[in-house]
């Protein structure tokens, strides 16, 4: 059984990446030996503003919230990370820059971190690696795009709703302040949106 656990973080990884490129035994095991093993505890903070992006992260156990703060110290959330989901700050990545993100864990949380040194390695030891990068991009590009769109052209009902077809499985797990971050919404106005949807 201990060997199972063992084994599950990993094949859960390899069956993310098989959505998108073909890996052969011998190329798993590459894969396999440059991932990094994480966790954090309920609260605790993976990455703050000022801290340069090290790895992407990949959940395998857990909830993260990707968030900023305004300067009246709103919280504007831009994700959430649960079980076989990404995360991180592309940008800060990409260009080793500061981030201006936080990264905090909603529940005990595993995860498997790849570095940036780690991509530039797979890359020229699998190619095929570049398009599995360049899917996981664009689906992130894709997915700032739609919110930006949602949160301009949606009322913030039609954008919950939006968010419960999504990503009902993410829904269940979060408290209702931080949807209503999610959303651009205060929590009182999401009650009383929710309140009215259950009256239908």
């Amino acid at each position: 059984m201990g060997n199972q656990d063992s084994k599950a973080p990993y094949d859960l990884i390899f069956n993310n990446v098989a959505r998108f490129i073909d890996l052969n035994d011998e190329e798993k095991e590459l894969f396999k030996s440059l991932l990094r093993q994480g966790s954090a505890k309920r609260k605790e903070f993976i990455m703050q503003p000022g801290e340069v992006m090290k790895y992407e992260y990949f959940v395998t156990k857990g909830c993260l919230k990707v968030y900023t703060l305004d300067r009246n110290g709103v919280e504007h959330v831009s994700m959430f990370a649960i079980e076989d989901y990404w995360t991180g700050d592309m940008a800060s990545f990409t260009r080793q820059q500061p981030s201006t993100y936080f990264i905090k864990a909603l529940e005990d949380s595993e995860f498997l971190m790849l570095s940036k040194q780690s991509f530039e390695q797979l890359f020229i030891k699998i190619p095929k690696f570049e398009r599995f990068y360049r899917n996981l991009y664009q689906r992130s590009l894709v997915s700032y795009i739609e919110r930006v769109n949602e949160g301009i052209s949606l009322t913030a009902e039609e954008r919950y709703e939006i968010f419960l077809a999504k990503y009902p499985q993410i829904a269940n797990r979060i408290t209702q302040k931080n949807l209503a971050a999610y959303l651009g919404i205060t929590p009182e106005f999401l009650s009383m949106i929710r309140s009215k949807m259950s009256k239908r």
